[in-house]
């Protein structure tokens, strides 16, 4: 998705819509519903096969991934908010969720992620800070937006699940 220039034109997922994508262990995607096909403007043929990431933002901290990673290979389900790009360089946020799935033997084989339209007061805080972010990767690393993260999230006496889940229940 890299190839294609980002543009300003902004799509907004309908209020009861789910996003809905399953990746291996490797973050290829294995099912993507109607909906994630609408979104990323893009067939099944093109998504499936493909890493989750062919709709990456260039806007995103890469913090954000490197904290879902860590979050569910350790088996542990994550909510974030992701700007994605769709194949014409248009955007769309979401509020997604996305948890391991296991085999009988309960390792992990995958994961699951579903996806609804944010909360617009919310991105009012994440637009901000993800923009904060993403300026201390380009000037100082990805350690410097992680201890940005980490002393915003100090400040608040919050984790950084209870501050995400709170910005979307406000």
């Amino acid at each position: 998705m890299s190839t294609i220039p980002p543009s300003t034109q902004e799509r907004v997922i309908k209020k009861n819509d789910f996003i809905i994508s399953k990746t291996d262990k490797t973050g290829k995607l294995t099912y993507c519903n109607e909906i994630f096909m609408d979104m990323s403007m893009m067939t099944e043929n093109e998504l499936l096969g493909k890493p989750h990431s062919i709709i990456r933002h260039p806007d995103m901290p890469k913090l954000i991934f490197k904290l879902l990673w860590s979050k569910i290979n350790s088996g542990k389900e994550i909510f974030a908010y992701v700007k994605n790009l769709s194949k014409d360089g248009s955007f769309y946020w979401v509020f997604a969720n996305v948890t391991p799935s296991y085999d009988n033997q309960n390792n992990i084989i995958g994961f699951y992620s579903v996806r609804i339209k944010p909360n617009t007061k919310a991105l009012e805080v994440i637009k901000p800070l993800y923009t904060k972010l993403l300026a201390l990767e380009s000037s100082a690393g990805i350690q410097a937006s992680e201890a940005h993260l980490n002393n915003l999230l100090t400040e608040k006496g919050i984790s950084y699940d209870e501050f995400i889940i709170t910005l979307q229940a406000s």
